[in-house]
């Protein structure tokens, strides 16, 4: 359920932006217009403070009916330190880190698979194809561009690997995500069904062409 930002239900303050501990290299593609923030490639030294953002920003991305006690779970088992050094490790996956400042405000992930879901699979139609599993950006940042340029970098990624296009799942309550998907280039193809805690949701899929 990758999204910006959304559906806003109290559940945890916004930490200070962890500082990272040293540059990495810029991601070559386009950025956003604001020259105070980066997309670089993350590495397994940005887990722990990707796993802060990550623990702010999902639940903001969760409808009003999600459980505090089901997204709890769900960033316990997803979202934490050791699952995000497990990302950064798997060569089919790439973590995407927005910085400001020397620190990280916002992170993408994109899957470099084929879709596991057969109802995705029958719904997406690009391939080889990549999946957008997360875009999220910290609440103080939004509205600065930094959305706009993970897509950006995150589509040419895709590009790059020679991908004929990227799919993603947006929860069907939360319309303004579906737009800024929108105004990228994506259109719904299809439906399916995205688990946090024990609560099952409803997602559109979208996709995206080049």
């Amino acid at each position: 359920m990758p999204d910006i930002d959304c559906v806003q239900i109290p559940f945890a303050t916004q930490p200070e932006a962890r500082p990272r501990t040293a540059p990495r290299p810029c991601f070559t593609g386009r950025m956003s217009s604001n020259p105070t923030v980066t997309v670089e490639l993350a590495s397994s030294a940005d887990a722990t403070a990707l796993a802060e953002v990550a623990a702010v920003t999902f639940p903001l991305a969760c409808p009003p009916d999600a459980g505090a006690a089901d997204i709890a779970a769900f960033v316990a088992d997803v979202l934490s330190p050791q699952r995000f050094a497990d990302y950064l490790a798997d060569p089919t996956r790439t973590v995407l880190a927005a910085v400001a400042d020397g620190r990280i405000v916002g992170y993408s992930l994109l899957v470099a698979a084929e879709p596991n879901d057969p109802d995705v699979a029958a719904a997406v139609t690009p391939r080889p194809v990549t999946e957008l599993s997360k875009l999220y950006v910290l609440p103080g940042h939004h509205g600065h561009g930094v959305a706009a340029a993970l897509m950006a970098a995150s589509l040419d990624r895709a590009r790059v690997a020679a991908h004929a296009g990227v799919w993603l799942g947006v929860n069907q309550q939360n319309q303004r995500a579906q737009r800024f998907y929108a105004k990228h280039g994506f259109q719904v193809v299809g439906t399916k069904t995205f688990l946090v805690g024990a609560q099952l949701h409803s997602d559109f899929v979208m996709q995206r062409t080049f």
